[in-house]
């Protein structure tokens, strides 16, 4: 057991005591973070796109409002499901830092980490160039939230 499953022990053992069925356990994490990176992320990719290349200033203006209201909610959302994963594979006595997903996942929430310090900073007196390194750091965590879903999903079933 490494350290870090040590440190969490105490809070995974209260979990399993509750009794929660060990389905929701398994496959909860995987199915609450689908919702959120497919419905959620999704939508805020496509928003912040929308919001860079739209032609209509109206359409441009209410995807670039879509997205600064919705990227913040999908970031804390992961970082929820990122803290209810981590402790999910504690419950299940299961190894955390071995896993390509949990390397994966620490990735993603890393680099959104930046792209939401990029943003809270105004782009640093709005330089385009910061905007479209925001938009490009997006794009490759959205791409690696769906490696991360396809590494995810095959650690689900060999557990």
């Amino acid at each position: 057991m490494t350290r870090l499953s040590e440190m969490l022990e105490p809070i995974a053992g209260w979990f399993r005591s509750l009794g929660i069925p060990e389905p929701v356990t398994h496959w909860g994490h995987p199915v609450m973070m689908g919702i959120v990176i497919f419905v959620l992320g999704s939508y805020v990719a496509v928003a912040g796109w929308r919001g860079r290349l739209a032609a209509d200033k109206d359409v441009a203006a209410k995807n670039r409002a879509d997205h600064r209201k919705l990227a913040p909610l999908m970031f804390l959302f992961l970082a929820l499901g990122y803290t209810g994963g981590v402790l999910s594979l504690v419950m299940q006595q299961k190894p955390i830092l071995e896993s390509p997903h949990f390397w994966t996942g620490t990735a993603a929430i890393g680099l959104l980490t930046v792209n939401s310090i990029l943003s809270l900073a105004g782009f640093w007196g709005d330089k385009s160039g910061l905007r479209i390194l925001h938009a490009y750091v997006g794009t490759v965590v959205f791409g690696l939230l769906i490696v991360h879903t396809i590494l995810g999903v095959k650690l689900g079933l060999s557990i």
